[in-house]
């Protein structure tokens, strides 16, 4: 990767780790559903980092997914169960966002923001021994 592109999958790691941050103090004040999007949100700035190092990309939430499944998950290079989580989170936060009704349970959020720092981290992992970012 070129200097540029190297520096620009790190703004897309420090920008998911902050949104993280942003999560926490929404989860710490009793906003679940905004906890849920920002857990999202982080989770989808990893893994533009991580399609931007290998030349792709897309303009659609779901078009993100698919690459992410078909280039890290499907070859193996990514554990499986990653996919299955950020399919999880985008769906929780499409419920979330769009469903008046959706109610999510405080330890549940709890257990995806966990998960979602591990997610984080092992694309950061990824994208170091791999990439040197």
């Amino acid at each position: 990767m070129k200097p540029a592109e190297i520096e620009y999958a790190r703004l897309r790691l420090e920008s998911a780790q902050e949104t993280l941050s942003e999560a926490r103090l929404l989860l710490n004040s009793g906003f679940l559903k905004g906890t849920v999007n920002r857990i999202y949100y982080a989770c989808f700035y990893a893994v533009n980092a991580l399609l931007f190092s290998e030349g792709l990309s897309s303009s659609k939430h779901g078009g993100v997914i698919s690459l992410f499944n078909r280039y890290f998950i499907k070859t193996g290079r990514l554990p499986g169960d990653m996919g299955k989580l950020y399919g999880k989170i985008f769906e929780m936060r499409q419920e979330g966002d769009y469903e008046e009704t959706t109610k999510f349970d405080q330890h549940e959020v709890e257990d995806l923001l966990s998960y979602a720092q591990s997610f984080i981290e092992q694309i950061a992992d990824w994208l170091r021994t791999n990439k040197s970012v």
